[in-house]
């Protein structure tokens, strides 16, 4: 190749001729150093290009199967909770924009353990009178003890089911993602939630229950109610 692009000495080559001659005997000269370089050391070379197809991109690793957790929230009417807030220009009625913190305490679906509390706050959308309720937009927080808490948000009805999306969480629901079914039993005091779980590994057994048929004269047990040590998680939030 170097013999080829030798010009001979009569030869003179000059403007863009001579510019692009001196490109190419430059890259030979890099393909003939390289070449020595491999061939002394022994070893593979690595080789590069713009036309080289791209490294794929790492899938999500997280888990994807559906777990479900079951859990009731109870107003045991000791926690000045809800809060009704009325932001709205009309003052006698529910209206938009009127909020309402809240705060309950949360046992799990067999209400036999005291899991911790909710908290967190709606914002009315909606007053539906012909329902005789409400809609609103709620954003809360169900906290677990020492195995941390999931948020959620959505559609909070006081006069039907609705979903709420499962926003995330911390400990062992870190980078948790899915759906919780709220069943509202008795508003504001009983509700019973289905959550459906992915991207977390195994629950652990101290969350699972076999649930007890969600109705209007379900009650914790009196061990769980006085947050007993066997009946309650470790540093639960009170």
């Amino acid at each position: 190749m170097a013999a080829a692009l030798r010009c001979p000495a009569s030869v003179r080559v000059s403007g863009p001729a001579a510019a692009g001659l001196a490109k190419v005997r430059q890259a030979s000269r890099v393909v003939a150093v390289s070449g020595a370089r491999q061939s002394r050391g022994g070893g593979v070379a690595v080789r590069a290009s713009l036309f080289s197809p791209k490294p794929a991109a790492a899938k999500d690793a997280r888990p994807t199967k559906v777990q479900e957790l079951y859990v009731y929230e109870i107003n045991e009417r000791d926690r000045e909770s809800p809060a009704y807030l009325r932001l709205s220009a009309k003052q006698t009625e529910n209206a938009l924009g009127d909020l309402v913190p809240f705060t309950n305490k949360v046992y799990n679906g067999s209400l036999d353990k005291r899991l911790g509390v909710t908290a967190g706050i709606c914002v009315l959308i909606q007053h539906v009178p012909d329902r005789n309720g409400d809609r609103y937009e709620a954003i809360y927080s169900f906290y677990f003890g020492d195995y941390g808490h999931i948020s959620v948000q959505g559609p909070y009805l006081t006069y039907e089911e609705s979903y709420l999306a499962v926003t995330g969480g911390s400990g062992v629901f870190e980078g948790v993602y899915g759906q919780v079914k709220l069943n509202q039993i008795v508003f504001p005091f009983k509700i019973f939630y289905t959550f459906y779980l992915r991207g977390i590994p195994d629950l652990p057994r101290d969350l699972l229950c076999t649930p007890v048929p969600p109705s209007p004269t379900v009650e914790p047990t009196p061990a769980a109610r006085a947050a007993e040590p066997h009946a309650s998680l470790d540093n639960y939030t009170n």
